[in-house]
């Protein structure tokens, strides 16, 4: 009993091996987010659930009531969503690290988790714009570099 008890304590003292935890650049978060359903908790105890639509909208909710307007999308190594018109919108960005099918959403500003949550394949809960259809302006990332025309270029 003695050497059970000992041999016990020797296996529970061994370290276990870490998890792997994948911190994801903005590629592979839009390999894993797009045209699936994200969904989890935010770490103050909120739910939410949103399909990343393609075309950049997020729809479903995003913990506190029903997406409108509501848009995503990646830069070099965020996610970053846009809810509201360009009047009062609100922008919030994130990190995502992934360990095994658990994805970690740290606020880009100050690093704190927001919130966790694995991505569902397409879009099973339904999530739909409600009849009122809204577009994505892409405001939330850089816009292209203006092309250098002749005029600019001879003003150089």
């Amino acid at each position: 009993m003695r050497s059970a008890l000992l041999l016990l304590g020797v296996l529970v003292a061994l370290p276990l091996p870490a998890a792997a935890v994948e911190r994801l650049d903005g590629q592979a978060i839009r390999r894993a987010f797009e045209g699936n359903t994200v969904s989890g908790r935010y770490t103050n105890g909120g739910f939410f659930t949103e399909f990343h639509d393609p075309d950049g909208r997020a729809l479903g909710h995003n913990g506190w009531q029903p997406n409108r307007d509501a848009c995503w999308t990646t830069r070099a190594d965020q996610v970053c969503y846009y809810y509201g018109p360009q009047t009062d919108r609100t922008v919030h960005c994130f990190t995502v690290e992934l360990n095994r099918d658990l994805y970690i959403l740290r606020n880009a500003g100050n690093g704190q988790i927001n919130a966790l949550a694995s991505v569902e394949l397409g879009n099973p809960r339904k999530h739909s714009d409600q009849g009122e259809p809204w577009y994505c302006d892409g405001l939330i990332s850089k816009a292209p570099a203006i092309p250098m025309t002749r005029r600019r270029l001879a003003a150089r």
